[in-house]
């Protein structure tokens, strides 16, 4: 039995909010910069502004036995609440101020004494090694302390290995590369990735992309095969964290994704892939968490036919997205959707996607989503045993349109969609494509929710031939109880949909 603390490296980023004994020993704290409010707008010709933004602090340590924290926070508070709630952790405030509990396994939490704000992040890995020899000359190395890597390239072969203790300040891409590994607990860290601004633009009552910078994102892997990325942190994402493309035979393991604030920073966004796992994963995230996507329409000229080279290239077809399990992930949102497919949707199938076992510990919109906005035959699509967690006050999603205009008064009352499922045309995301596809066979079962709130469904179509079919929501728990009569929850059936159904055991 043993723990193992990762050494903590100065960063650009400090918070001083806690501190912290574990198993009596005082241990470390990192830090992150996180989005304080929903605000979000369409890219303006610039970067997001600091003053909607907060520091917080997180600790990063693997260990193979219970877990016993003393955790003193720095400004005064009344309550303090341990998520996910499932751990079924009941912390004790003791009189002068401490916080204690026993984490009894390796798990992904947060401790909340202040709400949504300044929560502490515990990433508590499994122990254990990884198979790596840096004398390997298919090895890149980064042991403790601070790199400024700026571009890794992989190629087929490689595995890029960050050791506990590691800040790689670093963008990774590869291309047409097969067996390729990232491992390690070290932090692979974005913040130095800017964005180069090309022209300058109008910053103000944009309604779509403004295509006047470049941005690139963490970790982007286009048409790759047998990939593992196990174990890693990832922090201060330019753009997506995660973006692969093409791939397949994909596993995600460990990950922590933690410190998004900048625009579009989307967790994990997938791109018509094949045998997709994703398992034991935290994701804090300032825009959608994990999605399933087809290509999208962000092309110079002819969109269609970018997207038609993209699908068949090098004599093979990438037009159908399948096989994705999704298990065991622990997501915060502080922007956009959960747990995702969609939006952009061009493929010809999407399908035999299973999201299962998650909690889901913050949202601010719509949490199991399928927004079908191009041409995709979405089926077979399971969410089962998904854990919601509805904060008693939940700030609504808004976007700026001036650079002046504050976020306003939180909406008393407000509560996402738990379930949505659409098939529309939208100005910016269809944009190039004329054709609509249609949402079928999707299975929403066993959905816990905790919260007092009454759960949302929402369904709606494109027209009869392009919209949603035999949807079943199958159990629904609302504070443990099985939601059964209709007043126990919001069904909206809109135009252009049929057989959709709530059911409920006896």
């Amino acid at each position: 039995m043993s723990i193992q603390l990762y050494p903590v490296q100065k960063s650009d980023f400090s918070h001083d909010g806690y501190t912290v004994k574990i198993n009596g020993q005082s241990v470390p704290t990192d830090a992150a910069r996180v989005s304080a409010m929903p605000y979000n707008r369409r890219w303006p010709g610039h970067q997001r502004t600091l003053d909607q933004t907060e520091c917080i602090s997180f600790l990063s340590l693997a260990a193979d036995e219970p877990l016993s924290f003393e955790i003193t926070p720095k400004d005064p508070f009344t309550s303090v609440v341990i998520r996910p709630h499932s751990l079924g952790i009941e912390p004790e405030i003791t009189d002068d101020g401490r916080i204690l509990f026993t984490l009894p396994h390796p798990a992904y939490c947060t401790v909340e004494p202040y709400s949504r704000r300044n929560a502490l992040h515990i990433f508590a890995d499994p122990m254990g090694e990884y198979d790596v020899d840096p004398d390997d000359p298919h090895t890149i190395w980064y042991g403790p302390g601070i790199h400024e890597a700026g571009q890794i390239d992989l190629h087929s072969g490689d595995t890029l290995y960050l050791a506990e203790g590691a800040v790689v300040y670093a963008c990774i891409t590869a291309m047409d590369a097969e067996n390729i590994r990232i491992l390690g607990r070290g932090i692979l860290d974005n913040s130095h990735n800017k964005a180069v601004i090309l022209y300058e633009s109008n910053t103000e009552n944009n309604d779509s992309a403004v295509n006047n910078a470049t941005r690139q994102h963490t970790v982007q892997l286009e048409y790759c095969t047998n990939v593992e990325i196990d174990g890693i942190t990832i922090r201060d994402s330019l753009v997506y964290n995660i973006r692969p493309i093409g791939c397949r035979g994909l596993t995600i393991r460990n990950v922590k994704i933690i410190g998004c604030w900048r625009f579009n920073s989307d967790g994990i966004d997938m791109h018509n892939c094949e045998d997709v796992l994703i398992e034991h994963c935290f994701l804090r995230t300032f825009d959608d968490s994990i999605c399933v996507k087809g290509f999208d329409c962000y092309y110079e000229g002819d969109v269609e036919a970018a997207v038609q080279a993209a699908m068949y290239r090098n004599g093979q077809a990438y037009d159908v997205f399948r096989n994705v399990l999704v298990r065991d992930c622990v997501i915060w949102n502080d922007w956009g959707k959960c747990l995702e497919i969609g939006a952009e949707t061009r493929a010809e199938e999407i399908c035999s996607i299973v999201f299962e076992d998650c909690d889901v510990i913050h949202v601010c919109g719509p949490v199991l989503d399928c927004c079908n906005v191009d041409y995709a035959d979405v089926h077979d699509v399971t969410f089962r045993r998904i854990r919601v967690e509805m904060d008693e006050v939940i700030p609504p999603p808004r976007y700026q349109y001036l650079d002046r205009e504050p976020y306003g008064e939180v909406t008393p009352g407000y509560v996402p969609q738990v379930v949505r499922s659409d098939v529309l045309f939208h100005h910016e995301y269809s944009a190039g494509g004329s054709r609509r596809g249609k949402n079928r066979n999707l299975l929403f079962e066993d959905i816990h929710i905790c919260g007092d709130v009454c759960p949302a469904f929402g369904f709606s179509g494109y027209s009869d031939d392009f919209g949603c079919s035999d949807i079943v929501i199958r159990n629904v728990y609302v504070n443990g109880k099985l939601a059964v009569e209709p007043s126990e929850y919001s069904l909206h059936i809109g135009e252009h949909c049929r057989n959709i159904r709530y059911e409920h055991d006896e």
